[in-house]
Parts: C-alpha cells; structure tokens; sequence
C-alpha cells in the first residue's frame, strides 16, 4: 500500500492565513494553549482547522489518490479519494480518525450513529463534509471536532446514520450461482466494469456498515448499487459489528466487542437494515453479520450464539433474511454444535482456505443450509488484475437462492 505523504503545508499555522473567510474566527485560528503544545497539531482545509493528535499522518487524497481511507488507524484524510484505492480485501477494527472532503449541503448539521461509533458533519459555507469515526475515546473526537468550530454538543444522535429509503431493488439482488469476490473498499465504476468483462465474478461481497468495519466507503452509495445491478452484478452485504472477546488479535486493538449479546445483535441488525435500505437492499435481502475467527469455549460461545440469534429475530422482524459470516474452526463450530438449541442463520458464508470453490465442507452437515443457503469464502487476500485493474480481494463460491 502506498506510504500516506503528509501535508506539510497544511499542518503548520501559517495555514490559517491562506483559509477563506467562510468559516469563524474560533475555527480559523488555534487557541494560543493548542499552539504551544507540542502534543497537538493544526490542520486547516477548506476554511476549517481542526487539532488533531501530532502523531496522526495526514494524508492528502489529491497527491495521493490510491491512498485507502482507512478507519482502523489514527490518522486524517483531506479530500476524495482517486478511483482505485490500494486497499487490503478487509479490514476490521475502529478507532478514532478524520476525513474531511469537499462537499455541498443545505444546513449545517453532526450527526452520530451511537451503534456504529461515527459521527458526520457538514459545513456549507466552507463546502465540506466530516467524517469522524472512534473507538474507545470519544472524547477525543468530540475535541477534534469542537476544535474547527463544529457543533458537536448539538449533534443528533441515534442508533443509525443511514439515509432515508431508496427503492427496493428486485428480490434477487442477495442471490447467485457461482464465484464472487469480496474486498475491503467498494471498487469505483471503471473498476467494476473492467472485472465484469474480464473476471469470472459475478457477485461482489460490500461492507455496508458496523462498529468494525474499517475501510470507508466513499464508492457505496444507493446509485453504485443499482448500476451494478443493472450490469449484472449481484451482492452479499456485510455488516461489521461487535465482535467475538478472542477475535482482538485479528480484529485489531480497537476492536469492539460481543459484551451484551442480545442488545448488540438487534442494534447491529436495526442498523445493518437501514443501511441496507438506503442502498436499494430490500425486504428479503440477505445481510449477512461479519464475525472473525475466535476461540471457541463456553463463555464466548455462549455470547456469539446469543447476538446470532438476536440479530437473526430482529432482521426476520424487518422482513430481512439473515446471514452470518465465520471461519469453520470457530462460528461453524459453534453453529453446528448448537443448532437444536439456538437461531440458525438462514445463510452461511464460511471460511476455510482451502482453494476448493465449492459450497461442500466437512465442518457442514448436509442437512444444514442445504438448499442454495451457502456461500464459501475459499481464498483470502489474493492480488487479481483483469482488464487492467489490480484489487486486494477474497474468493467466494455462492449458492444463495432468492427468497422470503
């Protein structure tokens, strides 16, 4: 992955002067404490300056546009990021960053989505747009935000940052036979069109949301789903919600985890489906909730099984299907061994690296999710170039029927 280049200009004070007069006083220009502390630095853009930790990189999309905007590291992001981000096939794990881009919007407004830990805002006279996400120190975003004059103490907060409902699109849209790929960052339109030619992939997993999901979306809007829809693409989203205790090592130190399964699983599956919604994924859609490997043992099984189980009722509830997303030594396990005593999925995508494209495993009895109900995640983190266009993806092999 490319090297973030830091903005030099943009980072020293002198940057004020060069601001525009959109934005006040407070945000243009760094209390005198901010400048004296070595801790600290100012980094200015589009008429806004914001203190940010010193030891965050910045990084200048416009010098750097295959740089991968990435919530699991400290670091800020100016600008739009070019058409083909350098980004790992997945990422999981959140902690506190910042992206600031250009942007138009009607009214002022910071939004949280307490589920997912984010906050947005949006300052029309400057024309940007704010994206904030945090793990553990919330505080410390509500400082960086309150430092370029944003009215955190007013944000609208809730449980969900969706945007309203687009129309559904056709219930086939979560359904496939065949390969499929799954990568951190949805790929942008030349990209996908350049791998619909070229590739055998007919179905591209997208990471639609959650507490841990740590690669920003920039190309994952409602318009990106139907034009992929219309040329032939179909869809396994993904939502990255708390995760497993043991999972840590892989999911990062910022990692949030399973502590209170039933209340997590529905909070994670009311946002998973706004998200969805927003996106044209309709009722009966499958969303298919992202646990990385664990440890199997009683205690962290016993919550795993219980925010399945919620997030399983509560999409049943909103029309949606469920899925859920594991490795065979650790949510298979459990799911196998527990399946007369808990809420099975409707769909299983596992994974076991094996190289073998086929939805068969030892680890899955023949009478569970038997009938077109599987997807198999067989390779991870392969380079694949077609048409020109390289991308970090995973392999799947699909056999996800439409359904109610």
């Amino acid at each position: 992955m490319p090297r973030p280049r830091a903005l030099a200009a943009l980072t020293a004070l002198a940057a004020c002067a060069a601001l525009g007069a959109g934005a006040p006083a407070a945000a243009r220009t760094p209390s005198a404490d901010a400048a004296r502390d070595d801790s600290v630095k100012a980094v200015a853009y589009r008429g806004h300056t914001f203190t940010v930790p010193a030891d965050w990189p910045v990084v200048d999309l416009a010098a750097d546009p295959t740089a991968c905007v990435r919530f699991d590291r400290h670091a800020v992001y100016l600008g739009d990021p070019g058409e083909r981000q350098d980004c790992p096939a997945h990422v999981t794990g959140r902690t506190e960053a910042l992206w600031v881009q250009p942007a138009t919007a009607a009214v002022a407004a910071v939004t949280e989505n307490r589920t997912a830990h984010l906050f947005r805002a949006a300052a029309p006279a400057e024309g940007i747009a704010v994206t904030a996400p945090y793990g553990t120190d919330r505080t410390r975003i509500e400082q960086v935000l309150g430092s370029a004059g944003l009215p955190v103490a007013a944000a609208r907060g809730g449980t969900t940052d969706a945007a309203p409902a687009v129309p559904a699109l056709p219930a086939d849209v979560t359904a496939h036979q065949g390969k499929g790929f799954d990568t951190c960052a949805a790929p942008g339109q030349a990209a996908m069109d350049a791998w619909r030619a070229g590739s055998p992939y007919g179905a591209v997993g997208v990471y639609i949301g959650g507490i841990n999901r740590g690669c920003a979306q920039p190309n994952l809007t409602a318009d990106w789903v139907q034009a992929q829809y219309t040329k032939g693409w179909r869809f396994f989203p993904l939502y990255v919600g708390p995760q497993p205790t043991s999972s840590a090592g892989s999911c990062g130190s910022g990692c949030a985890a399973i502590t209170d399964p039933a209340p997590q699983g529905t909070a994670a599956a009311e946002d998973a489906a706004a998200q969805a919604a927003a996106l044209g994924f309709g009722k009966g859609a499958v969303l298919y909730a992202d646990l990385e490997q664990y440890t199997p043992g009683a205690a962290v099984t016993s919550r795993v099984l219980g925010f399945v189980t919620a997030w399983t009722e509560r999409l049943h509830e909103l029309g949606y299907r469920s899925g859920a997303y594991g490795s065979t030594s650790s949510l298979i396990t459990d799911l196998v061994a527990n399946a007369t005593r808990t809420t099975l999925p409707d769909v299983i995508h596992f994974a076991h690296w094996n190289d073998q494209a086929a939805t068969t495993d030892d680890a899955l009895p023949a009478g569970l999710w038997a009938e077109r109900q599987r997807i198999h995640q067989y390779a991870g983190d392969r380079a694949e170039t077609y048409g020109g266009v390289r991308i970090n993806v995973d392999r799947d092999q699909l056999d996800v029927a439409a359904g109610a």
